[in-house]
C-alpha cells in the first residue's frame, strides 16, 4: 500500500473517530437525563415536587436514616454529621445538621456531593432544602452548621427499613469558586 493511500486511510479513520466523539458528546445529554430519572440525582423537577409535599406521616412505620460524611484524603476539611442516625416516620419532614470547617487559613469554596443508599431507595428520599444545592464559601478557619431538610416518601418499599444519606465535601473547581464570589450564590 502506498504512503498516500495509508495517509488517506488514516485521515478518514481520524475523521470518523472525531465525528463519533462529537455525536457521543451530544448523546450524553439524554443519557444524563435518563440517569437522573433512574437515580433521582440532578433533577430539579423532583426538588420542586419535594418542596410541595404535604406531610402525611405513616404513624405505624419507622425507618432509620443514617448519616455519613467523607472528605478527600488530601483535603483540609473537618466535616461530620451532628447525629449518626435518627428514626423517622415516612411522610414527615425532618432536619439534620452537618458541621463543616475549613482547616486552612485562606478562603475556600466547597461542594458537598450527596448519595443515598440503598440505590433503590433514592427515588423515595426527597431533600427540600440542602447545603449541597449550592457551593459553600468558607473564610479561613471558618466552621458552621449546615442543614438538610428531607422527607422519606410513604411509598418507600416495606422491605427497606434503613437508609444512608452520605455527603462528600470537596473543594469547588476554581471556575465555580470565582463565579460564586463574583455573581453570588445561584438560586
Amino acid at each position: 500500500m502506498s504512503t498516500n493511500k495509508r495517509n488517506r486511510s488514516m485521515a478518514r479513520n481520524l475523521w470518523i473517530f472525531a465525528a463519533g466523539s462529537f455525536a457521543f458528546g451530544f448523546a450524553l445529554v439524554p443519557l444524563y437525563r435518563v440517569l437522573c430519572d433512574v437515580t433521582g440525582y440532578g433533577d430539579r423537577s423532583q426538588l420542586e415536587q419535594a418542596a410541595n409535599i404535604v406531610e402525611a406521616p405513616v404513624l405505624d412505620r419507622e425507618v432509620t436514616v443514617e448519616f455519613v460524611s467523607a472528605t478527600p484524603t488530601y483535603g483540609e476539611w473537618e466535616f461530620r454529621p451532628e447525629a449518626s442516625s435518627i428514626k423517622v416516620q415516612p411522610g414527615r419532614l425532618y432536619e439534620a445538621k452537618f458541621y463543616a470547617k475549613n482547616l486552612r487559613s485562606q478562603d475556600v469554596t466547597g461542594l458537598a456531593v450527596p448519595s443515598v443508599s440503598p440505590l433503590q431507595a433514592t427515588q423515595y428520599f426527597r431533600k427540600t432544602e440542602c447545603f449541597c444545592f449550592t457551593p459553600q464559601h468558607f473564610g479561613g478557619d471558618e466552621g458552621r452548621d449546615m442543614s438538610v431538610r428531607f422527607i422519606v416518601d410513604p411509598k418507600l418499599p416495606g422491605n427497606i427499613d434503613r437508609l444512608t444519606l452520605g455527603y462528600s465535601m470537596f473543594d469547588a473547581p476554581q471556575k465555580v469558586a470565582v463565579a460564586e464570589k463574583t455573581l453570588g450564590p445561584r438560586s
